[in-house]
């Protein structure tokens, strides 16, 4: 079970719409038990009028509080910071050892409409607990917000991406603490991106049988699916097949300059999936 649970506020249109929408009906289910509300001032306000907008932010935080706990929500915590976003975001998950960071990531043409989207990637990199990215975009119709989830079936079907390393067993552990209970059937699922042609049926077969051990840990039902070729594409693919609701995938610590190159399977899958996608850090 999530027993904290970290809601970074910007106070943009997407944010506004997680904590009408989203946030009560997440809470609904039973799966989170206390609340923490951040909001960061940008390091890019003018100084002589930072203490000024930080009373005034408070106070508005201080007003959602106040509205998620006249819904039944536990908010145990309101905090505004000075500095980079993504870094303040990640070092109050670690202040007030929350279970999940949840966070409002944009969709392409939500770029004008949404700031926080923009933070969304930094804290992937840089957060040490896990994070639920939720991914949002603009209904030209409506000019309204609009989510491609239900905040209370987000942990219904998962399909759980393993690259059976060493990070394999922490992605399972966390499964297990966090939301086992709300699981009805999910997916283990890997990709041989690896090893030369005339090994693919070995590689394949070994990682089916890794796969099957991981199975015998969890209490719900689980298909086991390995195939081959692009992680992120491949992941992504397989979880709309499904009808998957959330996608749980590793992510380990590189520098920034190898992410800038080589880019990444865990911010490729953030990027391009409509889905829910947690990410679990892996040190």
């Amino acid at each position: 079970m999530i027993r904290r649970l970290l809601f970074p506020v910007d106070f943009s249109m997407v944010s506004e719409h997680a904590m009408g929408n989203c946030i009560p009906k997440f809470f609904s289910t039973g799966v989170a038990e206390e609340l923490v509300l951040i909001h960061v001032v940008d390091t890019t306000a003018l100084p002589d009028i930072m203490d000024e907008y930080r009373r005034e932010v408070k106070e508005k935080l201080e007003n959602v509080a106040s509205e998620f706990k006249d819904m039944g929500i536990n908010v145990i915590d309101t905090v505004v910071r000075i500095g980079t976003p993504s870094l303040e975001i990640a070092r109050v998950a670690d202040e007030k050892n929350v279970d999940l960071i949840y966070m409002p990531s944009k969709g392409e043409n939500l770029l004008r409409h949404a700031i926080i989207g923009t933070t969304a990637s930094n804290v992937a990199r840089v957060a040490r607990k896990p994070v639920l990215f939720v991914k949002y975009e603009w209904d030209k119709a409506k000019r309204s917000v609009k989510c491609f989830w239900d905040a209370r079936r987000v942990f219904d079907r998962p399909l759980i991406a393993l690259g059976l390393g060493t990070c394999s067993g922490h992605i399972i552990d966390t499964v297990k603490s966090l939301f086992e209970d709300y699981v009805r059937e999910a997916t283990l699922f890997h990709v041989v991106d690896y090893g030369k042609h005339d090994e693919l049926e070995n590689n394949v077969k070994k990682a089916t049988e890794q796969l099957e051990c991981y199975s015998k840990q969890l209490k719900f039902v689980c298909d086991v699916e390995v195939v081959a070729g692009i992680a992120s594409d491949e992941i992504i693919q397989e979880s709309v097949v499904r009808g998957s609701t959330l996608i749980v995938l590793g992510k380990k610590s590189r520098s920034r300059i190898k992410e800038l190159l080589m880019g990444s399977t865990a911010e490729s899958v953030v990027r391009n999936s409509v889905l829910p996608v947690m990410l679990v850090p892996c040190h």
